[in-house]
């Protein structure tokens, strides 16, 4: 990337850094934020056709947007692996929604850890079903392994995960 293409990625950083930051922290709060802004600015810096943008601000917050889009799918997941290995009954009331709060937050972090440490071709896998939202088949296809490898790939990082957290 040439040099001027940095230096007018870095005043558009500048410049919109703090209203980007802002956006964020509404949306999920300042632990993610600041995540979520830097992986903002390192996809606009891969992003080939940058000079020809008409409008950079827009395009930084669509960029910003669709990871908060992708984070909330990721959550959901989560929450689904996490929920799939409770009872009813395990589940706060409504009196108890702070609490259960830090520890949906805790067993998000538990399965995060989990998920870094599997194996690559489970996590490889397990990536591609959450945050490609793709299919047992099109995973097989894209890894060129067959689709019982991947059913089976899957089920051990969904295994692995849900007794991360349990």
């Amino acid at each position: 990337m040439p040099d001027q293409t940095k230096h007018s990625l870095r005043d558009l950083f500048l410049r919109n850094k703090r209203d980007l930051l802002a956006y964020l922290t509404r949306r999920v709060g300042s632990d993610d934020a600041s995540d979520l802004l830097q992986e903002t600015f390192a996809r606009a810096l891969r992003y080939e056709s940058f000079r020809e943008i008409a409008d950079p601000p827009a395009f930084l917050q669509r960029i910003a947007a669709n990871l908060l889009r992708d984070l909330a799918r990721r959550r959901k997941i989560e929450r689904r692996i996490i929920d799939s290995g409770r009872d009813a009954a395990d589940v706060p009331s409504e009196a108890d929604e702070g609490e259960g709060r830090l520890d949906l937050e805790r067993q998000s972090k538990r399965l995060q850890a989990a998920m870094a440490d599997l194996p690559p071709g489970c996590r490889e896998v397990l990536t591609l079903a959450i945050h490609d939202n793709l299919s047992i088949e099109e995973i097989a296809a894209r890894l060129g392994i067959s689709e019982n490898g991947a059913r089976k790939q899957l089920r051990r990082a969904v295994l692995r995960c849900r007794a991360a957290v349990e």
